[in-house]
């Protein structure tokens, strides 16, 4: 299969169809988009839900659609479902986040379009893989609780889920993965093959290291906010005018390099805090005598002499200040997209360098249907399955 626009980027001449909605399906597509493939987004008529959610979830679209083309099917009718068949003869993967069961109603399930297309590699993003709870409807909230994430996470029984779509999004990612190997294997095989990625099995992945550290010392692992810290300074200080800094020295020349930006040498000469392992010893007591410290410096004046200092440090910062963070800024980390309303923003580009090049914005995010016409015209003239 071939697209029609040459990019220059790894996966050009790569076509995707997309049956895709919310996050974790489009991630995948994006990520596929921004490495140079072709990625039709097949919407039903009057758009994607997705486009117009309120609230979290009003970034949704623009975050993970970006480099795409939208056409507009509707799959339920004859026309519409003989029209999405011909698009995906046409294509290398398809990608579907539906609920289970749906795509094999409509005749577009694996099995039923390997038997005509052997070439074609077919990515599923799943509650869960095949087991015991494949038929259950998941969100990112629900495997969170879980695989562990929230316990993990928030106080002692205060489970508390991650402040983002931790897994939606890298169920996508796992997916397109899966997606790059099975293209380079049909490179070697000449088959393709289906290609699944779920959210629970993704989550427990993220909780692999506590899994671990149970069946390593016969005991649970407590949440984040109670753990034992195996690093004495390790922890979020309140510094004058209440601003807040994460401060980790994890090493003894760390912690030395620390008293002397704090001025605090006392500490530093303190035989009962000469290692790491005395120091957590005592962890409690000395935090309190450095908070007592931290407490009369300024956020912006005690930065810079960490970095100096070779110390780790980090203010808690907002999403939104992001937008105008100077390093994601000087970087290239950001790039200005032409919306679907006429206007622009900004967005975070995949956390690659290939080549020394960042994968970029390569066109406006589409708007509803914006390419049916475009992308019906290569099939049968006169077909009459574009729907408004």
């Amino acid at each position: 299969m071939t697209s029609d626009t040459p990019t220059g980027l790894p996966l050009e001449g790569v076509r995707v169809i997309e049956f895709t909605h919310m996050v974790m399906g489009p991630t995948c597509g994006m990520i596929l988009a921004d490495l140079g493939a072709e990625v039709i987004k097949i919407e039903p008529p009057g758009g994607d839900k997705t486009r117009n959610l309120p609230g979290l979830g009003m970034g949704f679209f623009r975050s993970f659609n970006r480099n795409k083309k939208s056409a507009v099917l509707d799959v339920n009718t004859p026309e519409g479902l003989a029209a999405a068949k011909e698009l995906i003869a046409q294509s290398d993967v398809l990608l579907e986040n539906f609920r289970p069961g749906l795509m094999n109603r409509l005749g577009l399930g694996y099995a039923a379009l390997a038997k005509s297309h052997p070439r074609l590699i077919y990515a599923s993003h799943k509650g869960f893989l095949p087991g015991p709870y494949e038929n259950r409807l998941a969100l990112d909230e629900v495997v969170q609780n879980m695989a562990g994430l929230t316990y993990m996470t928030g106080p002692k029984g205060q489970p508390l889920r991650a402040g983002s779509s931790v897994n939606d999004i890298m169920g996508g990612m796992f997916a397109a993965i899966g997606v790059l190997a099975a293209l380079r294997e049909r490179d070697r095989t000449g088959r393709g093959q289906e290609v699944q990625s779920a959210l629970f099995e993704n989550c427990c992945l993220l909780s692999a290291q506590h899994m671990q550290q149970f069946q390593m010392s016969g005991e649970p692992a407590p949440p984040m906010p109670s753990r034992v810290s195996a690093w004495s300074v390790y922890d979020v200080f309140t510094l004058a005018d209440d601003e807040q800094l994460f401060i980790g020295a994890t090493s003894d020349k760390q912690f030395q390099s620390l008293c002397r930006v704090l001025d605090r040498m006392d500490l530093a000469g303190n035989e009962a805090l000469a290692t790491n392992a005395h120091r957590v010893a005592l962890r409690p007591q000395l935090l309190q005598w450095l908070g007592e410290t931290i407490r009369h410096h300024k956020l912006a004046e005690l930065c810079p002499k960490l970095e100096a200092a070779g110390i780790p440090y980090a203010p808690i910062v907002r999403p939104d200040q992001l937008v105008t963070d100077p390093h994601l800024t000087q970087s290239g980390a950001l790039a200005d997209m032409p919306t679907d309303d006429g206007g622009s923003c900004k967005v975070v580009l995949l956390p690659l360098l290939m080549g020394g090049r960042r994968l970029g914005v390569q066109r406006p995010l589409p708007r509803i249907g914006e390419h049916t016409e475009e992308v019906l015209s290569r099939l049968q003239a006169g077909h009459p399955a574009i729907a408004h």
